[in-house]
């Protein structure tokens, strides 16, 4: 399960690797229904949240936990919960899974690891809508000072294709560190990458099976098409940090693995 040369050389010269077929389909099955379940709680959690609209898009905070609706008007399916972990345990466990860790320990260069962020990310069939090319460096920089130490694992719970707005990578991208945002008249527009700054012809779609892996730089500019399917896209997203450190939006240790909390 160690990180191999070369997912080590492809993570350095492109920005990231894929592993497929690392969950079975029994283990893949359980979150989905974990998915579903999250969906649920969040959508009554909300009720009593703190709802603002950034960008015609409807977000709600329930204490440290972020609800990102799909941006149709009214619309009342999720797009993203963040953290995802402390909302349903099945997330919590996976984020302990050696199958996870023992790479990102080769990524990090550190034995004792500890989470960052974990994010549940999720398309409805026919609606889902896309997200625009990013890095996740510029939204942490200011929270991180070890943001170079934030790789990603994104785990696909459903089948990725190009129709159903599987990731896309711009392979290379993360070699030129942090590059400008947009500058337009968006509230978010910093966050979203300056098509100038970068070769989209670069970018690579990632069709992967459920139960597949791709560990993805913070500096790599990504993104993805809508779901114009029948079916659902659901993925996890996890970014750990070296041991010690808190979560970005608890601002609690959580420690990974069983180990010590402390390097």
């Amino acid at each position: 399960m160690i990180l191999t040369q070369d997912e080590h050389a492809a993570y350095q010269e492109l920005g990231y690797f894929v592993r497929e077929a690392v969950f079975d389909i029994s283990e893949v099955t359980a979150l989905q229904v974990a998915a579903g379940l999250a969906v649920e709680r969040a959508q009554q959690l909300c009720k009593q949240g703190q709802a603002y609209v950034l960008d015609d898009a409807k977000f709600v905070d329930v204490e440290h936990m972020t609800v990102q609706f799909e941006h149709a008007k009214d619309s009342t399916d999720v797009r993203v919960i963040e953290p995802i972990n402390d909302l349903v345990p099945a997330f919590d466990t996976l984020l302990d899974d050696e199958r996870l860790l023992a790479p990102m320990r080769g990524l990090i260069g550190k034995r004792q690891l500890a989470l960052w962020t974990a994010k549940l990310n999720l398309k409805p069939a026919r609606c889902g809508s896309g997200f625009g090319w990013h890095q996740d460096s510029p939204y942490w920089i200011h929270d991180c000072g070890h943001v170079d130490l934030l790789p990603n694992v994104m785990l696909a719970i459903d089948r990725f294709t190009a129709a159903n707005g599987a990731l896309q990578i711009v392979a290379g991208s993360h070699a030129q560190g942090r590059l400008p945002g947009c500058s337009d008249e968006r509230q978010l527009a910093g966050f979203y990458t300056d098509p100038n700054a970068f070769d989209v012809d670069a970018a690579q779609t990632l069709e992967v099976a459920p139960g597949s892996c791709i560990f993805f730089s913070p500096h790599v500019v990504h993104g993805s098409g809508p779901n114009r399917t029948e079916l659902e896209r659901r993925a996890v997203i996890m970014t750990y940090q070296p041991g010690g450190y808190a979560a970005l939006k608890s601002g609690q240790l959580r420690a990974v693995g069983g180990g010590p909390a402390l390097v």
